[in-house]
């Protein structure tokens, strides 16, 4: 009676790892979904020994339920084990970031993270490494678009020499001859300058940064042009004055408008790196272009930002280049940008005192309304 009542206990776990085979894609996602209550009740050794090699070997499925895996595997070390057992959960996911579809790759990476900041730093070194180097020289750029998301988990748990690899690597992935790769590169070039030493991102990150933003693919340089921010985080006053400063005021007037809509939504975090005095010598201008740009949508990018950049300029400057452009965006035809500037407006009150205030400000925000 005891046993027909354990069987019993252990008969839901049976069709949950039965229905992992089921010919219905909705029986195997919502089992699938359940990998951790069967995890449970394989136990650690049983779930690293039977169950991970099941998911390898049955990883060709429909993308809802190879997404529901990724997740999942994100979450697994408890049941693997713990930390010392982490490494082993690597193989299906580096099995998940190879694949055609960008959803499943892009939640195997995150999930690749998890599992790596989990990692002692022996396993960094003798198995992710291994990983991100697979997969940055695989024959799919699937695979090698996965990579790039990689580097910076990796790169503060490596030795030295391990760094230097890692930044090899990556500017093999910079220059890489498919679009989509380069692209995935420049994503991620900013998170990637975040975790790196100053000189390191100056010497090294910095000429592949300006290679991107001179690439002749529009979503390349779009995407490299997020970064600003991170660099201008990340490199010292002198180097954000050489390198990064010409870029932006460059491409401030670039031929694509999603590229001056990236300039900017990233106006803000590079005036603070180069700080008052440089934003008012330089910046003010390009920041005016984009005030007056052609595409609505730039408009309302750089309208949003009316209020944060006013604040690294003085109060005569702000009157003199910002707020006649104000007015004239007060009466723009598109109902999305004076949405924009209604929104912060009157945030720049306090920066321009009472009289300046009254004279300029309320007529705009009165029309505004």
């Amino acid at each position: 009676m005891a046993n027909n009542a354990g069987d019993d206990q252990y008969l839901p776990i049976a069709i949950l790892i039965d229905e992992l085979k089921n010919d219905d894609a909705l029986r195997r996602l919502n089992s699938i979904q359940r990998l951790g209550t069967i995890a449970l009740a394989l136990g650690e050794e049983r779930t690293r020994s039977e169950l991970l090699p099941f998911l390898i070997e049955n990883n060709d499925d429909e993308d809802e339920v190879l997404l529901a895996m990724a997740e999942e595997l994100g979450k697994f070390v408890p049941y693997v084990g713990g930390p010392p057992f982490g490494h082993t959960l690597l193989q299906p996911l580096e099995q998940l970031s190879q694949v055609e579809e960008t959803v499943v790759r892009d939640k195997a990476v995150e999930s690749l993270c998890k599992v790596a900041e989990q990692l002692p730093n022996s396993s960094i070194g003798e198995h992710f490494l291994p990983l991100i180097k697979r997969l940055s020289q695989g024959e799919w750029f699937t695979s090698r678009v996965s990579a790039c998301g990689l580097f910076a988990v990796a790169y503060t748990r490596s030795t030295a020499a391990q760094q230097s690899d890692l930044r090899q690597l990556y500017t093999q992935l910079c220059h890489d001859e498919t679009p989509m790769v380069r692209r995935a590169a420049a994503q991620k070039l900013g998170p990637f300058a975040a975790v790196l030493e100053r000189d390191a991102v100056s010497r090294d990150l910095l000429p592949l940064f300006t290679d991107l933003t001179s690439d002749d693919q529009d979503s390349v340089r779009l995407l490299a042009v997020e970064s600003c921010g991170a660099f201008a985080a990340a490199l010292s006053k002198d180097d954000c004055s050489a390198s990064l400063l010409p870029v932006v005021q460059k491409f401030a007037q670039d031929k694509s408008w999603r590229v001056r809509y990236n300039v900017a939504a990233q106006m803000v975090p590079l005036c603070e790196a180069l700080g008052s005095e440089m934003t008012r010598a330089e910046l003010v201008p390009a920041y005016i272009k984009l005030l007056e740009d052609s595409e609505a949508e730039v408009r309302i990018a750089a309208a949003g930002k009316v209020s944060a950049f006013s604040r690294m300029l003085t109060p005569p400057l702000i009157v003199s280049q910002v707020v006649p452009r104000v007015k004239e965006l007060a009466n723009d035809s598109s109902q999305f940008v004076r949405a924009a500037l209604a929104s912060v407006v009157m945030e720049l009150a306090p920066q321009l005192g009472k009289q300046p205030t009254i004279e300029h400000l309320v007529p705009v925000f009165l029309n505004l309304l």
